[in-house]
């Protein structure tokens, strides 16, 4: 989505000029009005909320439009086999809850391991939480690739205490949850009765000790909310709908590891190309008389504009095969360009050009 096409101003145009056309295509398709477009006034409004706040305008003239209203959320659907980028790793959805049973959250794992594996359960270490936000591509990046660089707010780190939680020089005392032992002991109900088992203690993560004094700046958290500027390599021949993952780039957590940051893509269509497995197709307009006698034609591709020969008796609806101009496979094979030749007819002849379809007529053709 082009918010300066969607609001017929150049990239060049001036607050007054984004907001001169705004009103006039607000009032041209409110949906109130008759021959109104929902659809178009939310695009309008979706443009100007963008183009008339600087910041917005500063960071989509650099980074393009990006989709924010997913953070947080998985949407499976966008993960293929076939796709090269991996699966989730469910690592941090062991627990689930059943609380119309009346018990807490549990892990077969840990019941069996109490049971068979005796002794203490060691937790596994905490994990920030994972990402997801949508980017929109070109046809041509989706064919091609493309590095992007994307702004992300997330948790981070915090500068100040570098994580630890702790105002700079303050001592060191005792966790009053755990004793200081860095472990605690937990009961849980389960199909087998109450079990109970020792986890690392979340308050001290396991050190025993916490400090007198916490870090003014992240509070104690050891993170702090912050916008990120994240480079994401999206590979060539993408499809519309996958999901990239990017391992550890989602956000941080006090004595634990960052979570993972997924990008779904959105493919925009193209108005002169379509794909299908590795070929591209498009169409190509050739004149009556062309197509009876053949010709050379200029021809728009991906790579830029070619010459392309029209055969002699080319059919309505006949494909022109342009080799390697396809899909890229790998950097020493790319699919095929098919053009679908489309014949216009004259809607209009001259008496001359009459007279001359009469004689092609005479000759049989």
């Amino acid at each position: 989505m082009d918010y300066y096409k969607i609001l017929e101003v150049d990239k060049r145009a001036s607050k007054d000029e984004i907001k001169k056309a705004y009103r006039k295509l607000a009032h041209k398709y409110h949906p109130d009005k008759k021959g109104g477009d929902e659809k178009k006034f939310k695009e309008i409004n979706e443009a100007y909320s963008t183009l008339s706040d600087d910041k917005k305008k500063a960071e989509y003239d650099t980074y393009g439009r990006t989709f924010s209203g997913a953070s947080g959320g998985y949407d499976t659907s966008g993960f293929s086999s076939q796709s090269g980028f991996g699966g989730f790793d469910f690592s941090g959805f062991s627990n689930f809850n059943n609380e119309a049973s009346g018990f807490q959250d549990f892990d077969l794992g840990d019941i069996f391991s109490e049971f068979f594996g005796g002794g203490i359960r060691t937790s596994q270490k905490r994990r920030g939480r994972d990402i997801s936000i949508d980017i929109e591509i070109s046809f041509s990046e989706s064919i091609f690739g493309v590095d992007r660089k994307i702004l992300v707010k997330k948790k981070i780190l915090c500068e100040e205490c570098r994580g630890d939680g702790a105002k700079k020089g303050t001592e060191m005392k005792i966790c009053s949850v755990c004793n200081g032992s860095g472990k605690i002991h937990e009961s849980k109900r389960s199909i087998f009765g109450t079990i109970t088992h020792t986890v690392v203690c979340n308050e001290c993560a396991g050190k025993g000790k916490i400090p007198k004094e916490k870090c003014g700046k992240c509070s104690g958290f050891g993170v702090i909310e912050k916008q990120e500027e994240i480079n994401i390599k999206i590979p060539l021949g993408i499809e519309d709908g996958e999901m990239i993952r990017q391992t550890g780039t989602g956000e941080v957590i006090k004595d634990g590891i960052a979570g993972d940051l997924y990008i779904k893509i959105h493919v925009k269509k193209d108005s002169n190309f379509r794909k299908e497995g590795n070929n591209i197709f498009t169409d190509l307009d050739v004149k009556l008389t062309d197509a009876i006698t053949g010709a050379e034609y200029k021809l728009k591709t991906l790579d830029g504009i070619i010459t392309i020969e029209i055969p002699t008796g080319v059919n309505h609806g006949d494909f022109l095969r342009v080799k390697e101009k396809g899909v890229v496979i790998n950097k020493n094979k790319r699919g095929d360009l098919l053009v679908k030749v489309k014949i216009i007819m004259p809607k209009k002849l001259s008496k001359k050009a009459k007279e001359l379809l009469d004689e092609l007529k005479k000759e049989g053709i």
